[in-house]
């Protein structure tokens, strides 16, 4: 039979020496430090075959996330499926401006669009256990992988089936929040690593790249309460066309985040009043 160490010099001819061993620790429930410590046990057949599988997956360019059917957010796990986006680091800033407006025990009526995996909703809902917290996505699939989250975290989220505002409830938030679909269509990166897998809807809005966010900004003063504060994740190029636009749409006290590697990555502002 296969022993640890052999399977891992096998895995490391095709895919990253890191990438095997978060494959094997996740396949047998072991830690990194149990594999180094029982590098000749045997793999048993069973084991050996599905670890073969992942590595053979992974060659062939699936996105590790979706491999082991999870993703860390803001320091928790979500549950991924190939129905949503893999959540991704620079996104946690929209959880640090939300933090930032609503302050501590804020209780605030928070309206995440296009939730996917409710990555943002969820931690929204955690980190503000005070707010009241609605999550919106068009997909039913996603919707069913974000409930999971929220049931799984417990978090208190309220799911709702709409193309961003157009089925929502009559209601009014004081913070709205989202991750839109901004690469353009035709964009190289679409066919590059992780994104030929993930789900094209949540990527590119089959535009310009600001089609979505056109939308969720001409229609988000309607739904915001006076001073309520609208503010969207977009592409590191985009933070020009994106204040532009909140400014056209009459927002005021506009402001541009920075994400960890410096890019201009969130743009937002207030309602007036």
């Amino acid at each position: 039979m296969l022993s640890i160490v052999a399977a891992l010099a096998d895995a490391r001819q095709r895919i990253p020496p890191a990438e095997a061993r978060l494959f094997l620790t996740h396949l047998l429930g072991r830690s990194a430090a149990w594999l180094e410590a029982h590098r000749d046990e045997p793999l048993t057949p069973a084991n050996a075959e599905k670890f073969a599988a992942l590595v053979a997956r992974r060659a062939a360019g699936e996105p590790v996330a979706y491999l082991l059917g999870v993703r860390e957010f803001y320091g928790r796990d979500f549950a991924v499926t190939p129905d949503v986006l893999i959540p991704r680091p620079e996104t946690e800033l929209l959880v640090d401006i939300a933090r930032e407006k609503v302050g501590a025990g804020g209780t605030v009526n928070i309206l995440d669009l296009g939730s996917g995996s409710g990555c943002l909703a969820v931690t929204l809902a955690l980190e503000l256990p005070q707010a009241r917290v609605t999550a919106v996505d068009v997909a039913p699939a996603a919707l069913e992988v974000a409930r999971g989250n929220a049931a799984r975290l417990g978090a208190r989220v309220a799911f709702v089936a709409s193309d961003w505002f157009a089925a929502l409830p009559a209601a009014s938030y004081d913070l709205i929040v989202s991750n839109p679909p901004y690469i353009a269509a035709g964009d190289p990166h679409l066919a590059q690593g992780d994104l030929r897998f993930e789900p094209a809807g949540a990527l590119t809005d089959h535009a310009d790249g600001l089609a979505a966010i056109r939308r969720i900004v001409a229609d988000a003063p309607h739904w915001l309460a006076p001073g309520g504060w609208l503010f969207c994740e977009h592409g590191y190029d985009q933070a020009a066309a994106v204040g532009a636009l909140l400014a056209a749409a009459g927002f005021a006290a506009i402001e541009q985040h920075r994400d960890l590697a410096g890019i201009v990555r969130a743009s937002g502002g207030r309602r007036p009043g």
